[in-house]
């Protein structure tokens, strides 16, 4: 095994525990009341700085933050980790500098995988109206070079690296092992990703497919779109198969009169600042689901199987569909249904190459920041 798969999976034996920690966290009820929310992995070190890299997942909602050793002859250990609350902070720099405060440690670069399209150094993020500079923030940590990652591209490279006990299979197709991948995840955002083979091995390419127009199938999305339209000058994907796209989904079936909303389920709605950590609460839970939100995680999986096919089809994905995502592990049990997959390979004169095409939910968490600790450690 390569000194990079050993780096690899030593930091992510390290992280497991946090990272599902941080899953019940987000939707289990708990709320942070601080910007930095939980610190695992603490060592002290006295490590040459010229070997120290800080590495971040910068997600919508939660940033993971860690520095890492990439000392020769080591396993890349992991000197710090926290998680912070992304939207307390006003920027990268506000953000990385709460973290740094924190640790005794000096770094001389950073990789950052964010949330966001990154165009020559420069990235968006989107959901949390961020704009981030990889020459600004270099500056503002006074280290040598700092890379910036789109957080789905950081996914992406991670998947050829994940072991067997890292996914879960809801279709197993016919894989081919140089055949393309793709990766899709409905987060706070819907991010999207793809892999193509080069002859030696698969690089990782980013993708804004979640902004791609939104394509109802059948009449109840077609409905949707036509109200989703009334509402908004652009309907994405992102809009119906997302953190943020799930209350859409959730007003309109409520308007439809799809199902009567409870009144414990209108008190908590309103006091919620996240209406859908709420709702996938209410249709998840075994002893009082309510029917509202049980039909609009049914459709908001209905419309994630259908583009995961979509996804598919774009590239020829005859290496797999990768699912990841916070939105993913909550709903995996609806996800295993045969209907998921059905709808998955639903696509017409196609549907015969779509039942051949694996698709995977990956259950290992934390791949972003692995992808980019992966980047760090290999091509930066």
């Amino acid at each position: 095994m390569s000194d990079h798969k050993v780096r690899l999976l030593s930091f992510a034996a390290i992280m497991g525990a946090a990272a599902w920690a941080l899953i019940f966290i987000r939707y289990a009820g708990l709320r942070p009341g601080r910007q930095h929310i939980e610190e695992v992995g603490l060592q002290s070190a006295r490590a040459d700085p010229a070997d120290m890299i800080l590495v971040g997942d910068i997600g919508g909602t939660y940033a993971r933050l860690a520095v890492i050793s990439s000392a020769a002859g080591k396993a890349g250990p992991v000197v710090a980790e926290q998680v912070f609350a992304s939207g307390t902070f006003t920027g990268l720099e506000a953000l990385v500098a709460a973290f740094l405060q924190q640790q005794d440690v000096k770094i001389n670069r950073a990789v950052f995988a964010v949330a966001g399209p990154v165009v020559a150094g420069r990235a968006e993020l989107t959901n949390l109206g961020w704009s981030v500079d990889e020459n600004t923030v270099r500056e503002s940590l006074g280290v040598g070079s700092v890379r910036l990652l789109n957080d789905l591209l950081a996914t992406a490279i991670a998947v050829p690296h994940l072991g067997t006990d890292s996914s879960h299979t809801l279709q197993p197709g016919v894989p081919e092992a140089d055949g393309a991948m793709a990766v899709i995840a409905p987060g706070t955002g819907l991010g999207e990703a793809f892999l193509v083979w080069d002859g030696t091995r698969h690089h990782a390419h980013p993708s804004e497919g979640g902004h791609a127009d939104f394509a109802p199938v059948g009449s109840l999305q077609i409905e949707l779109l036509e109200w989703l339209e009334g509402r908004f000058n652009h309907v994405s994907y992102e809009r119906v198969c997302s953190g943020r796209g799930l209350p859409n989904l959730y007003a309109f079936l409520k308007q439809r009169g799809a199902a009567a909303e409870e009144e414990w389920l209108t008190a908590r709605l309103a006091a919620a600042d996240d209406q859908t950590r709420v709702i996938v609460e209410a249709g998840t839970n075994k002893r009082s689901r309510s029917p509202l939100c049980a039909a609009t995680l049914d459709l908001f999986a209905a419309i994630l199987a259908a583009e995961a096919g979509n996804a598919a089809l774009r590239i020829l994905a005859t290496g797999g569909v990768y699912l990841s995502g916070g939105l993913v592990a909550p709903l995996l049990p609806l996800l295993k249904q045969q209907t998921f997959t059905d709808v998955f390979s639903r696509k017409g004169r196609l549907a015969h190459f779509l039942e051949r095409v694996p698709l995977y939910v990956i259950t290992q968490p934390g791949t972003a920041l692995q992808g980019a600790i992966q980047y760090a450690l290999s091509e930066f």
